[in-house]
């Protein structure tokens, strides 16, 4: 598959991701606040696609290339043994 190609299939699935979660998410609060009468076999539904969305978002960002963590989340730059770029040697004295 080509760069480019892979990147919109990725932008694609991101995007798809995230408006799944989004809908998810808003169809169990509207359903449990609302005086709809929205069918509750539907929000527990929209609580798996909270899980569904993140797995679209997961592929796309693997496919379009975004998979990797960036070195400046603070967590990552201090904790993380791969993100090091000092090796730490110890010396027996």
């Amino acid at each position: 598959m080509k760069r480019k190609n892979a990147d919109v299939i990725g932008n694609v699935l991101m995007g798809l991701g995230l408006l799944v979660m989004i809908g998810g998410v808003g169809y169990s609060i509207v359903a449990e606040v609302s005086q709809f009468n929205l069918p509750q076999f539907f929000s527990h539904g929209a609580i798996f696609s909270i899980f569904i969305g993140a797995l679209l978002w997961l592929a796309g960002a693997r496919i379009g290339g975004r998979e990797q963590v960036a070195d400046r989340y603070w967590w990552v730059k201090h904790f993380d043994k791969r993100c090091r770029n000092s090796q730490h040697h110890h010396s027996s004295h």
